[in-house]
């Protein structure tokens, strides 16, 4: 079984309040996002259609997906209706000084 660790990822003033940054970490691509000062993590790919969500449209506390306009609640990468056909993975997520660290669990 493989273990869940803390990737540092970006730094902090790599994602002023209000914007998202694609990453990757583990096999896993990865949206940062900046609400109200909070950093949050999903996965970056729609699971309606293979698009990055961190090309869509970052809209109050939703993602919106920039091919078909599904959105996802940023803090738990719930799926806000159709066209999505399930939720999105979120991650942990913790600040280390200005290392924003994401908790995955890397793909073999």
């Amino acid at each position: 079984m493989t273990e869940e660790t803390w990737i540092a990822v970006a730094p902090k003033s790599a994602v002023p309040e209000g914007e998202m940054l694609g990453v990757s970490a583990g096999g896993h691509q990865i949206a940062l996002y900046n609400l109200d000062g909070e950093i949050y993590a999903t996965d970056n790919i729609c699971s309606h259609a293979f698009a990055l969500l961190t090309d869509g449209y970052f809209d109050g506390d939703t993602v919106e997906c920039p091919l078909h306009a599904g959105r996802f609640e940023i803090k738990t990468g719930k799926g806000m209706g159709p066209p999505i056909p399930c939720d999105i993975a979120s991650f942990p997520v913790r600040v280390v000084g200005d290392d924003i660290q994401v908790q995955v669990t890397p793909k073999t």
